[in-house]
C-alpha cells in the first residue's frame, strides 16, 4: 500500500497480518503497476481506508456494504454510496436511498450526498473493493480487496455484538453470508439502484428498523439527518 496511508489503531491491530499475505502483496504490486502506467486510481490513497479510519472497531454499530468506489473523478472518498459535499446531481442509487429515508423517517437529505456524519456515529460504509480506475466501474474487482474486506466482516462478526448489517442487493448478501444472526441483525433488500429499487428496496424501512433494533439493545441510535 502507499506509504502515506495510515490505519486507525484498532483496525491496524486486527488487520496488520493481512498486509504481508500474498494476496495483499499481489494487490499492492497491481496498484503500483497501474499507477506506473499513468492510470488514475480513485479515491486518492489517503482515503482508501476512510471508512475504517472514521469508525474504530469498538464503535461499529451498523455496516452497509457496497461494491466499489464511484469511478467519476471528484465523487468517491472511501465510503460506499457517499460522495464529496459539492457533488451534484447525486448518483441515482444515493438519490433512491434518500427517497427511502424520507419515506421511512421523514428525513430530507436531498441537499447532500456526503455521508461522513453517519460514519462518525458508527455506520461503517464499506465497499467490497476499495479502489477503482477512473471511468471504469469494477476495474479492480478480483485483485484481492474482496479478501481484505471479507476479513473486516469476519472481525466485526466475531468481536462485536448487536451490529446491524444492511445488505442491499445480491452482491452484498453473498458477502454477508457468514454473519451470525444470533449475534447481529441482518436487514436485506434489493439494491437501491434504479434497476432494482422498485423490486423491494422502496418500503423496506432499513433506517427505522436499524434504530428500533439499536434502541432495543440500549445502544444509542443513528441520527440519519445530514
Amino acid at each position: 500500500m502507499e506509504k502515506n496511508i495510515k490505519l486507525e489503531p484498532s483496525w491496524l491491530e486486527t488487520l496488520k497480518d493481512e498486509f504481508n499475505k500474498p494476496y495483499m502483496l499481489d494487490l499492492k504490486a497491481f496498484l503500483v503497476e497501474e499507477k506506473r502506467k499513468g492510470k488514475k486510481i480513485l479515491p486518492k490513497g489517503s482515503l482508501w481506508f476512510n471508512a475504517l479510519n472514521s469508525t474504530p472497531l469498538n464503535r461499529v454499530k451498523v455496516v452497509i456494504l457496497g461494491q466499489d468506489p464511484y469511478p467519476t473523478i471528484g465523487h468517491s472518498h472511501g465510503l460506499c454510496f457517499s460522495v464529496l459535499p459539492d457533488v451534484k446531481p447525486l448518483p441515482k442509487s444515493l438519490l433512491n436511498i434518500d427517497k427511502e429515508l424520507f419515506d421511512d423517517l421523514g428525513i430530507d437529505n436531498f441537499h447532500t450526498g456526503y455521508l461522513q456524519p453517519w460514519v462518525n456515529q458508527g455506520v461503517l460504509l464499506l465497499n467490497a473493493v476499495l479502489t477503482v480506475e477512473a471511468g471504469k466501474s469494477n476495474s479492480h474487482q478480483g485483485r484481492g480487496w474482496e479478501i481484505f474486506t471479507d476479513k473486516i466482516i469476519e472481525i466485526i462478526n466475531s468481536r462485536c455484538e448487536n451490529v446491524v448489517f444492511i445488505l442491499w442487493g445480491s452482491y452484498a448478501q453473498k458477502k454477508g453470508v457468514s454473519i451470525d444472526t444470533n449475534r447481529h441483525l441482518i436487514i436485506k433488500s434489493p439494491h437501491p439502484s434504479p434497476l432494482s429499487a422498485y423490486r423491494g428496496f422502496f418500503g423496506s424501512r432499513p433506517f427505522s428498523r436499524t434504530n428500533n433494533f439499536l434502541a432495543s439493545k440500549n445502544i444509542p441510535i443513528i441520527d440519519w439527518k445530514l
